[in-house]
């Protein structure tokens, strides 16, 4: 059974179709990536999915649970974390008191949301930061505490949006490494992002969107060599460049 499906999702913003009847499912236990160019919905598919925004029609299932209309805090206890495109750590606040206050999600006291969160800084590689002031943090690292704090939630499907955005060379190889980590500690993980490198490299299947509707889906192969997503997203001659790493 898929843990996550989206059936025929759509979002209208007054006249504006944002998204418009999409369907994917997600395998347990895959990379699944979402692409598609600036503006065609992607982060929209999440926030529905999460809902900060309510769906103007469609369903999602969880795990056989219709989430729809639930509300946002019961999706993220049911077992579905998210990352922003934006991040917005607590800024006055120390990297380890950010993640202890997402981890109060599952724990009832501070002993254990300290221990809960301190796992989740050793998993992510943020213990040397524990203490330091999160508005000091590089982009890279808090990116890497975005990512922390939503693990901290014990999720069993991570929905990650844009995550190696403004990343250099090796922050991305550092990012790449930290989600196939993810997946291989169980957790299932979407993947919203631009960068082919990071998508083709480590997604197991892609859905592409553009305008709000589906285009394709298949492997990275498969879809990178689409005409349609090549025109689209990629960009005249920019196919199996990518799919073959």
């Amino acid at each position: 059974m898929a843990i996550l499906e989206i059936k025929n999702l759509t979002k209208n913003f007054g006249g504006l179709r944002a998204v418009d009847n999409v369907s994917f499912a997600v395998q347990p236990g895959e990379i699944f990536g979402l692409i598609g160019p600036n503006g065609s919905g992607k982060t929209t598919i999440f926030n529905m999915i999460s809902h900060f925004y309510p769906a103007s029609s469609g369903n999602i299932i969880f795990n056989g649970l219709d989430i729809t209309r639930l509300k946002t805090h019961q999706i993220c206890a049911l077992g579905i974390g998210r990352t922003f495109q934006i991040v917005r750590p607590l800024k006055r606040m120390t990297v380890l008191d950010n993640v202890i206050a997402s981890a109060f999600l599952r724990c009832r006291t501070m002993a254990q949301a300290r221990r809960a969160a301190e796992e989740a800084l050793e998993f992510c590689g943020l213990t040397p930061y524990a203490g330091h002031l999160a508005k000091g943090l590089s982009i890279a690292s808090r990116k890497r505490l975005e990512i922390t704090r939503a693990m901290a939630t014990r999720p069993t499907l991570l929905l990650l949006d844009e995550t190696a955005a403004g990343l250099n060379p090796g922050e991305l190889d550092e990012a790449i490494a930290l989600i196939k980590k993810i997946r291989d500690s169980g957790v299932t993980v979407v993947i919203v992002e631009h960068i082919m490198r990071v998508i083709m490299s480590i997604s197991d299947r892609i859905h592409c969107i553009n305008h709000g509707q589906t285009i394709t889906e298949g492997s990275p192969l498969e879809v990178a060599n689409h005409p349609e997503v090549i025109e689209a997203y990629l960009g005249h001659g920019g196919g199996g460049q990518y799919a073959e790493r």
